[in-house]
């Protein structure tokens, strides 16, 4: 048998029992995929994090991360809050790190900024997309409302109609008519196994991102991904960052915009996730993914 240790963050926070729950085994070495997938199905929370000697050791270490039933290439939360982990740390496989970090990972490399308190702790993490966004299909509001358990006119299209989009990690962005039509809306798993067999082409899980605005620069929102065994997800970076980059298409985009996205307040977990989206030439060219994160637990665990 073999003790991996392990911390536990709430990522998307810094108030304990809130934000987006992440485990992250700072030394994956030796783990088989299958050992990597069952401490995650173990852990239950929507993504656990593997940390492992970076295979060119001018970045900062390789990351894999799964959840529940299957590795992900990319997603927020789990970046934002391992790069919390290993800045906190502060040496990782006996290397010094500092607050610029790279991490390797199936989508490609994630640099990170560290920003610091005054007393030298962590006081948040940016992350950048790895990918330049990819827009997908269409679905009708009938279809999507099926999934959602909405009436059809709950599904607000003046702007855009539902759609796959992504930034490393692909979802569905569903605007809706208000708060009222967020809170009621609860994932319906024949419905969406209907929307995925008409899209098979879009290779996704069909994740769904559902968002009002609440602002000029606000928007609440909610994740569903049943099909990765996660309920509704707290916290979503990913799918901020792809839903930021989306705007950017839908008017002249600004060079720079900033975007606040709240998330997890109907599971009483409430989360903030800020976004840069940045423009060159009035063109999208990446989006930045912010937030705080906060320890809650760290043990060992037996494989």
């Amino acid at each position: 048998m073999r003790s991996l240790a392990f911390v536990t963050v709430d990522v998307f926070t810094d108030i304990r029992f809130a934000g987006n729950p992440l485990a992250v085994i700072t030394d994956g070495r030796g783990l088989e995929d299958a050992q990597m997938q069952a401490i995650a199905a173990e852990f239950g929370y929507s993504e656990t994090s593997f940390i492992l000697p970076p295979r060119d050791p001018a970045n900062t270490a390789e990351v894999r991360i799964f959840t529940p039933v299957t590795e992900v290439p990319f997603a927020g939360h789990p970046n934002v809050g391992t790069a919390h982990v290993v800045a906190t740390l502060g040496k990782l496989f006996g290397r010094e790190v500092g607050d610029h970090l790279r991490f390797e990972e199936k989508a490609g490399l994630v640099d990170i900024s560290v920003r610091r308190a005054p007393d030298g702790s962590v006081a948040g993490t940016t992350i950048r997309a790895p990918r330049p966004l990819t827009i997908g299909a269409t679905i009708t509001s009938e279809a999507i409302a099926a999934t959602l358990g909405l009436r059809p006119d709950e599904i607000e299209t003046a702007r855009h109609a539902p759609v796959f989009a992504s930034v490393g990690l692909k979802f569905i962005l569903v605007e809706v008519t208000g708060l009222e039509a967020l809170a009621r809306a609860a994932s319906r798993l024949e419905p969406l196994a209907a929307v995925r067999a008409a899209h098979l082409a879009e290779n996704c899980d069909c994740a769904t991102f559902l968002y009002t605005w609440v602002g000029a620069d606000h928007v609440r929102a909610r994740m569903f991904a049943p099909f990765d065994n996660v309920v509704e997800d707290p916290a979503t970076g990913s799918a901020s960052a792809a839903l930021g980059a989306f705007l950017t298409t839908l008017s002249a985009p600004a060079d720079h915009r900033r975007l606040r996205i709240e998330q997890g307040v109907e599971m009483g977990r409430r989360s903030l996730i800020d976004l840069d989206i940045i423009s060159v030439n009035g063109l999208f060219d990446h989006v930045t993914i912010t937030g705080a994160s906060v320890e809650v637990m760290r043990g060992t665990l037996t494989v």
